[in-house]
């Protein structure tokens, strides 16, 4: 019999996000792979047309959780959801904090198998309540998946006994798309990142890096894509460094602007921080899918980025702060482009998801077997 599988995401396209990301190709592949998925996500969209014409074109069921105020309905609405479709599935797979909570709760006593995808923020809560309610809900699961060394470290080690990691995946088909004319992108270097504009993903870090940089690079530029969420800190910091001119904010652009960007940069650059509420990068897809376009990376040390960087390759770790290892990996990636290029190609392919769901089959089929 086809096993049922049924996932419950805290975020789905079409809307940005990693952990959305994520599900979509777990539950896109696992499909593909002859498994009946159906996924429980959010709307987040005002009217829902997006989501509507989007789900239209899936291989797999969705039910999506309609937008209400107050937010309490929604959360009701998804737990109801969950109470009536995992009665019939083989195995649960809950991804993001609600996801987690809702899942633990009640798969209670259900007879289907639970396995719980963690990704970063949601399991290094500053608050010390939610992060004891988020480890007290991964002992309810039969496995953990950790898309990080990094992440499995953030989680109690009695919880590490049955935890696996598989790094996130990487969707070539996002790259199948003709940009008939490059996106024209100032600067020599051109370095970018990809992202919300926010505290977590370091866009300010890399600001404060330009003063020196300037002096080593007078022409170069730095290329911010992805939403504006705290844009105007970013504007403020560049400004006040005198910097403002060589910093540029793109917002959020479609698929195709983007692969322009990204091929038109000579390197991609994510100073990924830890906020004062735990929020932290688990892993860094955008990292890869620069890779595979031949972009080599530069990322921070101290969290899930060490997964998504092989040292010396497909780019290099550096310390926050240090000035002096981010400007000399900055003139070794410079100076060796095609080589890194290459490299960092080779990188991305071993993250293809077909690789990736085959390790998620592996422990899909073992946790299930074993819970019989």
């Amino acid at each position: 019999m086809t096993k049922k599988i049924l996932i419950v995401a805290s975020e789905f396209p079409p809307q940005p996000g990693g952990i959305g990301d994520h599900a979509y190709n777990m539950a896109l592949h696992l499909s593909k792979k002859g498994y009946d998925v159906t996924v429980i996500a959010d709307q987040r969209s005002l009217d829902g047309k997006e989501e509507a014409d989007f789900d239209a074109s899936l291989p797999f069921k969705m039910l999506r959780v309609t937008i209400s105020t107050p937010r309490f309905k929604m959360y009701n609405r998804r737990l109801k959801f969950l109470r009536k479709a995992i009665t019939s599935a083989d195995l649960v797979i809950a991804s993001g904090k609600f996801s987690l909570w809702s899942v633990a709760l009640l798969s209670r006593g259900a007879s289907c198998t639970s396995l719980a995808v963690i990704h970063g923020s949601e399991v290094n809560f500053s608050n010390s309540l939610l992060k004891y309610s988020i480890n007290k809900s991964l002992q309810q699961f039969d496995k953990i998946i950790a898309v990080s060394q990094f992440t499995k470290s953030l989680i109690p080690t009695s919880i590490q006994k049955k935890t696996v990691v598989i790094p996130n995946g990487f969707n070539s088909n996002k790259w199948n798309i003709e940009t008939t004319m490059g996106k024209a992108l100032k600067g020599t270097p051109k370095l970018i990142t990809v992202g919300h504009v926010s505290e977590r993903k370091g866009q300010h870090e890399v600001i404060k890096l330009l003063p020196k940089l300037v002096k080593r690079y007078p022409d170069i530029a730095y290329h911010c894509i992805g939403l504006p969420t705290e844009q105007k800190a970013c504007v403020l910091l560049a400004e006040q460094l005198g910097v403002a001119n060589h910093v540029v904010f793109h917002g959020r652009v479609n698929n195709a602007v983007l692969k322009s960007a990204l091929e038109a940069s000579d390197v991609f650059v994510m100073l990924s921080t830890v906020t004062t509420t735990g929020d932290v990068e688990g892993f860094g897809i955008a990292l890869l899918e620069a890779n595979a376009l031949g972009i080599p990376t530069i990322g921070a040390k101290g969290c899930g980025i060490e997964d998504a960087i092989k040292e010396g390759e497909s780019g290099f770790l550096v310390t926050l702060g240090d000035e002096v290892a981010i400007e000399a990996a900055l003139n070794r990636l410079l100076s060796s482009k095609s080589k890194y290029s290459e490299m960092s190609k080779i990188w991305a392919n071993q993250h293809e998801w077909d690789v990736i769901i085959k390790k998620y089959i592996i422990e899909i089929e073992h946790s299930i077997i074993n819970s019989k």
